[in-house]
């Protein structure tokens, strides 16, 4: 089939086809940014934290109502984990400051030099006098855990210049203060800078762990870990590993076991690390249904759009067509011209949408910070939209097909 007499027809009533070509334009740059979007939220979303079975760990935070003074609040910490490990179908039990995923909790600018300008990153502050690496059971890939000789104990409201000469940090967070070193052993991690920055020898590195805010970029794994336990400060926090599949029955008996040993009344608030993935990224997934959504309403409207102009197209050319199957055109032939022709719309609007995403995916990298659009989401989009013309426009063509030459020429 000859493509010039196919163009002759739309240039003589373009107002349609390029309604139509725009149409598909518009849907594929938003439909294909939309999915992009749709895949790294989901894929950030289910990103690992670091802590291995997070269906298995959960956390108290205590808040006693009468507090008492340093020493009493250290044997209170100390009587109060040996509660917890007490109970049956509880691993591990720490005290520590905070939780990955939280959105709660304290962050540190952190350097190489005490000497720098500017800080090298800021960076998620957990400290705890148990081991993190093993209740969380962080994979270690350099290094090693604290020893207890390491561990300090500081009252947050007397003792201001004391700070732990050990830290632990992630390999993201390596990488970044340290870029051109193999390895970060030994060196000495500075909270702060200047003269009065604190500065602590790093002892091991764990593969990840998330920050509290879990960023969406490469500062969500920008954590360190120090051994420390403090009073007169952030509260009292223990996070506790139960056996697998014990997790809800433990729960329920490790806050009834600290009420029970409380000597005097107490706040209990006991929430899982599940509870907190889904609480950070609720957001995310709505956002995620949300474009989902306004993808299948987009590919409905452009689909009818197409529907409609063919269905027009149609009724206007009944007698052109009745007059090519009296002239001894097939049916097929008379299906093969509405689907040429719709491909040559579609594949315009295809080629403008194509432009079209690649400038709106500039203008989110640029303003968003997006990540770029990966040249397969286009080769999709554009696949999807020729299918979808050829699909919308199938059964007018069809229809088309199928009138009688006596029938179209009498209605003339």
């Amino acid at each position: 089939m000859e493509i010039r007499p196919i163009l002759s027809a739309l240039l003589r009533s373009k107002t349609g086809a390029i309604l139509v070509a725009v149409q598909v334009a518009i849907s594929l740059a938003i439909l294909s940014n939309a999915l992009h979007i749709v895949d790294v939220r989901q894929s950030v979303a289910a990103r690992p934290s670091g802590m291995q079975d997070e269906g298995s760990l959960f956390y108290l935070r205590v808040r006693h109502l009468d507090e008492s003074d340093h020493n009493g609040q250290l044997a209170l910490q100390k009587s109060e984990a040996a509660t917890l490990r007490a109970v049956a179908g509880i691993t591990s039990v720490a005290f520590t400051n905070q939780m990955p995923m939280s959105r709660s909790g304290s962050t540190n600018s952190v350097a190489a030099d005490r000497k720098q300008l500017n800080e090298s990153a800021n960076a998620s502050f957990y400290f705890s006098p148990e081991s993190l690496v093993k209740t969380w059971n962080l994979k270690i890939v350099e290094g090693r855990d604290f020893t207890p000789a390491e561990v300090i104990e500081i009252d947050a409201s007397a003792d201001r210049d004391n700070f732990p000469k050990s830290v632990i940090v992630t390999r993201a967070l390596a990488k970044k203060v340290w870029p051109n070193d193999a390895s970060p052993l030994g060196k000495t991690l500075y909270f702060g800078t200047g003269e009065d920055a604190n500065g602590a020898r790093v002892v091991g590195v764990v593969e990840r762990l998330q920050t509290q805010q879990a960023q969406f970029d490469e500062s969500g794994e920008f954590s360190t870990i120090v051994p420390l336990r403090l009073t007169n400060g952030f509260g009292t926090i223990y996070t506790v590993r139960a056996e697998p599949g014990q997790r809800d029955r433990v729960m329920k008996e490790a806050e009834e076991a600290l009420r029970k040993a409380a000597p005097r009344p107490v706040l209990l608030d006991v929430k899982t690390v599940d509870e907190d993935r889904t609480d950070r990224y609720r957001a995310d997934k709505a956002l995620s249904w949300m474009l989902i959504t306004v993808s299948v309403l987009l590919l409905m409207i452009t689909a009818s759009g197409i529907v409609g102009m063919a269905s027009l197209w149609v009724t206007q050319r009944r007698k052109q067509i009745g007059v090519r199957r009296a002239l001894g055109a097939r049916r097929i032939d008379i299906l093969r011209y509405f689907l040429t022709e719709n491909f040559l719309i579609t594949s315009c609007g295809v080629f403008g949408g194509v432009m079209l995403a690649l400038g709106l995916n500039h203008l989110l990298v640029s303003k968003l910070e997006m990540t770029r659009l990966p040249i397969g989401y286009l080769l999709a989009g554009a696949g999807l939209f020729w299918a979808l013309g050829v699909a919308a426009v199938y059964g007018p063509a069809w229809r088309a097909a199928t009138i009688s030459p006596a029938m179209a020429t009498r209605s003339a």
